[in-house]
Formats: C-alpha cells, sequence, structure tokens
C-alpha cells in the first residue's frame, strides 16, 4: 500500500491542528486570564486593588531563580517551533510564508519601530485611562530582584513574548484560518480578540489596548505577510516596559 505523503490537510484537520496549537500555548493562557479576572473581580476591594506582576521571581537562592528564568523562556518557546514545524508540511518554506526571514533586515526594522510609535504612546494613554476609572488591576511590569542578570533576563523575556505571541496568534493563526477560508474581517477580530483575551489578567483596560494592537498587527500581517516587524514592535514595547520599570525610579510608576 502506497501512503500519499503530500495531499492536503483537509479544513477539519487543519482546525483541529490550530485548536490544540493554541491549546498548547495561548490559548491556554486566555482561559487561565479569563479566571484571574473572574478572582480578582470578586476579590475583597474589586478590581483595581488587586496586583498583576509580571517576570517574577521563582526561587529566593539568585542562581536557581536564573535557571528557573532560562528554562522558562526556552520552554514557551516550543509552541513557536511547533507552529512553525505545522505550517512547513504545507507547500513552500514555512519561514518565508510567515515572513520570518532575514531578507528585509532595514524595512523590519524601520516598520517594527513604526509600529512601536503607533502602538506605544496611546497605549499608555488607554493605560492611564483604565487606571484612572479602576478598569485595571495594579501592574508590576517586572518583579525580579535587583540581580546582575536581572535586565538580560528582561530583555529575553521581551523576545519571548514577542516571538511566542506574534508568531503563534498572528503568523500561524491568520494563515490557518485563511487556509480554512474565514473572512479577512473575522480573522482579524479572531486574532485580536484572542490577544486580548491571555492579557484579560491585567485587566479590562490591557484587554482593549491589546485588541486594538491585535487588528493593527493582524491588518498589517495580511498586507505584508511579514511577522519580523511584527517580533521588533512587540519586543521594543516589553523591553521598555520591563527595563523602564526596573531601572527607573519607582514613584514614575505609581498611575501603575
Amino acid at each position: 500500500m502506497t501512503v500519499e505523503l503530500n495531499r492536503q490537510a483537509s479544513r477539519r484537520t487543519l482546525g483541529t491542528e490550530a485548536l490544540l496549537v493554541l491549546g498548547l500555548s495561548l490559548g491556554q493562557s486566555a482561559v487561565y486570564a479569563t479566571v484571574s479576572i473572574v478572582a480578582k473581580l470578586t476579590a475583597e476591594g474589586g478590581l483595581s486593588n488587586q496586583t498583576a506582576s509580571l517576570n517574577t521571581s521563582q526561587s529566593a537562592r539568585p542562581y536557581l531563580d536564573l535557571t528557573y528564568q532560562l528554562l522558562g523562556i526556552a520552554f514557551a518557546l516550543l509552541p513557536v517551533l511547533l507552529a512553525v514545524h505545522l505550517v512547513n508540511r504545507d507547500p513552500g518554506d514555512a519561514v518565508r510564508t510567515l515572513g520570518l526571514d532575514g531578507r528585509r533586515p532595514a524595512s523590519d526594522l524601520a516598520r517594527g519601530v513604526g509600529l512601536t510609535a503607533l502602538i506605544g504612546l496611546p497605549g499608555l494613554a488607554l493605560f492611564w485611562v483604565a487606571a484612572q476609572l479602576g478598569l485595571n488591576a495594579s501592574l508590576v511590569p517586572a518583579a525580579l530582584p535587583d540581580y546582575w542578570w536581572a535586565v538580560p533576563v528582561l530583555i529575553l523575556a521581551a523576545f519571548k513574548n514577542a516571538i511566542l505571541e506574534e508568531v503563534i496568534v498572528v503568523g500561524y493563526l491568520v494563515t490557518r484560518l485563511r487556509q480554512l477560508g474565514w473572512r479577512v474581517g473575522v480573522i482579524i477580530a479572531t486574532s485580536a480578540v484572542l490577544r486580548g483575551s491571555y492579557h484579560l489578567y491585567q485587566g479590562f483596560g490591557a484587554f482593549v489596548g491589546n485588541v486594538v494592537m491585535g487588528i493593527v498587527f493582524g491588518y498589517f500581517f495580511l498586507r505584508t505577510r511579514r511577522v519580523m516587524p511584527l517580533i521588533v514592535a512587540h519586543t521594543l514595547l516589553d523591553i521598555f516596559a520591563f527595563v523602564g520599570y526596573a531601572l527607573l525610579p519607582r514613584e514614575w510608576f505609581d498611575w501603575l
């Protein structure tokens, strides 16, 4: 019996595959974030009196903490490798299909910086308004102790977040939904709402801000087929947030 290795995957197979990839990565995060926001809303004092901490310490022993941090970053990227591997079964090269190659470094960097400015300043304003209205939990972007390796780890965490989110929620998911025949508007909305959902643990302001970011990023990818500028923009945004919070005077962030 001859097995046909190059037959095109069915719609059912592609849909199941997408659900499994999301279930192992950011779809799972969205479920936990939804539970987290419910817990914060029902806690004493309400949402604004709760705290959402990112990049927290994993051990009181510095080098064990560093080990945990690096392992967490490395294993969090495995779903990205899985998504790229799965797209690579399609005709063509997955790296080029998703726009992850290095063919246009100057253009990708310039576009990424432009997206950073487009998203960053309005995003800060939205976050400030949400904080004043009590729609967000108090946010601690970086809660690592003052170790020598704290800033490098925060930068690596920024790269990890950017690669994980942009490859899976934009590159992979948009590609699969297009293959499933979904309408463009529905694809962008699905990607954007998923992005907002796994940020719900921070509050409703973070949800809205990330949905808007998801709409912009999804539209950009559909127009350019390039994920690299999105990774650049997301990395810069997270570095500003994580490293800025760690190094700048803490009173500058009282509004968070």
